[in-house]
């Protein structure tokens, strides 16, 4: 299916249809979106993605791989080795390249009851981690990589898809127990070694269902600090958000109301860890202290 009609699956609000003939591609496709529905030949098609050689002499000599998008090649080829991180990045760039009725923001976000809780922070400060931590521990996950929230209701649209990790925390995660199922471990990419997890199956089942935001949180994971958690100010937030939120120039003014009905709805803190143990039952507190 994947090298002759392709491979339809969700992708948050939308459908994309994966081609490659790239055997090692289908076993972690296989792996890692083992519980998705495969969607029907008559479903729409959103996006189309297709996973090839650049050209004859790379497909047996340094052999490379390209990612194609509706006809545009967005990045320069990488090792075949190289793959499937270089398809989950294609399909992050897809989403919030396009998700223009939503405020597409670089940041996890995880489920309780119906709300949710919101990690956004720069590449390297642990929110994959933090986030695969978390629904380790019982929440749902939504998404790692891009937080959706609709423009229309300020709901958060779910993108459930693996949880990529970098380099020291595939052991980290690898370490919370036999449970979690990590893909092959993708070394010597641009970002280091990159490991994906699969997510859980309750998440998969449950991908449909939106949540409000309720606690907005900015991590930073760093080696022996003492916890330190503080109250982050609604005004400093804001701005804080709009370096994270990948289309507000796009959007502007109607981007500039929802993040600021966003902020309004939630409470927000900046969280310094080490470990774990100091920054779960920090977060527990905190949500259990929201509105």
């Amino acid at each position: 299916m994947l090298s002759e009609t392709g491979l339809l699956i969700p992708c948050g609000p939308f459908c994309v249809r994966i081609r490659s003939r790239l055997p090692g591609l289908a076993k972690e496709l296989r792996l890692l979106y083992r519980d998705f529905p495969v969607l029907g030949e008559d479903t729409f098609v959103d996006f189309e993605v297709q996973l090839r050689s650049p050209n004859l002499l790379r497909k047996f000599f340094r052999p490379q791989i390209s990612l194609d998008c509706d006809g545009r090649i967005p990045f320069k080829p990488l090792p075949l080795t190289q793959a499937f991180p270089m398809l989950e990045w294609g399909l992050n760039w897809v989403i919030s390249s396009h998700a223009h009725d939503h405020l597409a923001i670089h940041g996890a976000v995880v489920e309780r009851n119906g709300q949710c809780l919101i990690l956004a922070a720069d590449p390297g400060s642990g929110k994959s981690t933090l986030c695969a931590a978390l629904v380790h521990d019982g929440w749902r996950l939504l998404s790692d990589e891009l937080t959706l929230v609709r423009l229309e209701d300020g709901l958060v649209q779910p993108i459930v898809r693996p949880i990529s990790l970098k380099n020291q925390s595939i052991g980290v995660v690898r370490a919370l127990g036999n449970e979690i199922v990590l893909g092959k471990v993708c070394h010597d990419t641009a970002k280091g070694s990159i490991a994906h997890v699969r997510p859980p199956l309750q998440s998969v089942l449950s991908m449909e269902q939106r949540a409000l935001p309720t606690l907005l949180v900015f991590p930073r994971y760093r080696n022996g600090a003492s916890l330190h958690s503080v109250p982050e100010g609604k005004a400093q937030a804001l701005l804080e958000m709009t370096r994270h939120t990948f289309n507000f120039p796009v959007l502007a003014g109607a981007g500039f109301e929802a993040l600021g009905r966003l902020i309004d709805q939630v409470r927000a803190y900046r969280i310094e860890y080490s470990s774990f143990d100091q920054v779960i039952p920090e977060i527990d507190r905190l949500w259990l202290n929201s509105p």
